[in-house]
């Protein structure tokens, strides 16, 4: 993963960039489940999938009653996989569901109802009419830690005073510019913190704490 993707991902952690799941809108969730077909599971797995973490995969979605496929990630950034952090709404709800617990290199196939993909509304743009149960094949290929795992947090908390000052967040950000290699005004670093603290800092005393950052809820922080 480039320095590039991994410092939208920053940015994407302290709600400075928005993700849009395209046309899905929140809907009351009925009892209906998505079903889970594993179709190959590695002998080793080190690690599995879980809410946070930064999964990098290749899926293609089908509606069930002709077959039709209304999505291929082969088909967009070049062939490349899908980066995204799962479970915080960067893909439909019923994907954040359908993939946790995965190993790397693990395939699945899903049925998720339309309760949790795209509802009574549909999304007409993806060709997915009103009401609509979705198939998908998925293939995981890495487990990574999310912007806002414990590492990420101990990593920019030089002091380990279990908040992250001002100071901090802003030595962190700098490295992360000369890593991407993009060259910034001053003004757009300062106003980078300035949002992060606005968003992040809700009880202003001038740190994100533990427990500010901490949207995944590790009980190491």
């Amino acid at each position: 993963m480039t320095f590039g993707v991994k410092l939208v991902f920053f940015l994407q952690a302290f709600c400075l960039l928005t993700i849009h799941t395209h046309g899905q809108k929140k809907e009351d969730v009925t009892a209906e489940e998505v079903k889970i077909e594993v179709l190959h599971v590695p002998k080793e797995c080190k690690s599995k999938s879980k809410k946070g973490d930064l999964l990098n995969a290749h899926y293609d979605g089908y509606l069930p009653g002709d077959g039709s496929k209304f999505y291929c990630s082969r088909t967009q950034n070049e062939g490349h996989p899908k980066w995204f952090v799962l479970g915080v709404g960067q893909v439909i709800k019923g994907l954040d569901i359908a993939m946790l617990n995965m190993c790397p290199g693990e395939k699945r196939k899903v049925t998720i109802p339309a309760s949790l993909a795209y509802g009574k509304q549909g999304y007409a743009q993806g060709k997915i009419p009103p009401n609509a149960t979705l198939i998908f094949e998925i293939e995981l290929y890495a487990v990574s830690k999310g912007p806002r795992s414990v590492e990420a947090f101990t990593q920019i908390d030089m002091d380990s005073d279990k908040k992250l000052s001002r100071d901090e967040l802003s030595h962190y950000l700098k490295q992360e510019f000369e890593r991407d290699g993009k060259k910034r005004d001053a003004s757009v670093h300062d106003s980078i913190l300035d949002d992060i603290f606005k968003k992040n800092d809700h009880d202003t005393d001038g740190f994100i704490s533990a427990r500010e950052y901490n949207v995944y809820q590790h009980d190491e922080l």
